[in-house]
């Protein structure tokens, strides 16, 4: 379990992941050496696994964002997952319960590139059926 400084230092670094120790220090009202030693804890644990890049609204907003649903065949769901992995446009994939194995989160730089994904997503051996959604807009982005 968190301690509620460390969800705060944690919240602070998804919202800016290059803030400066200090500038972290001086937001939690605390030391640099603590916010360093709570980072390294973090770390250490495993909590922080590493760092990332957080694109711009304005980047964002250009691409045509959708969420695929995939039915697999079982014995090659793996196969599946490493085609998946292969494309850059795949930005998450979930395993889920229910009518559908797998949720995919894809963006592409138009209509005509995101049709012509998901028609490589259903020509993957081991997909049986797909079923997608654009994203019109995002609500809520933690």
């Amino acid at each position: 379990m968190l301690s509620e400084a460390e969800q705060a230092l944690l919240s602070l670094l998804r919202a800016n992941a290059r803030a400066s120790t200090a500038e972290l220090a001086r937001r939690l009202g605390v030391s640099r050496t603590t916010v360093q030693s709570r980072i390294e804890r973090l770390e250490q644990r495993g909590i922080i696994a590493g760092y990332g890049v957080r694109l711009s609204a304005d980047y964002e907003q250009g691409l045509v964002k959708a969420h695929v649903l995939l039915t697999v065949t079982p014995k090659l769901a793996d196969r599946v997952v490493r085609a998946l992995q292969a494309l850059p446009p795949v930005r998450t994939l979930h395993s889920v319960s229910g009518n559908f194995d797998m949720i995919v989160i894809v963006d592409a730089p138009s209509i005509r590139d995101l049709d012509a994904l998901l028609d490589q997503i259903g020509a993957m051996e081991g997909v049986e059926r797909t079923s997608s959604s654009i994203i019109l807009s995002t609500r809520i982005d933690r």
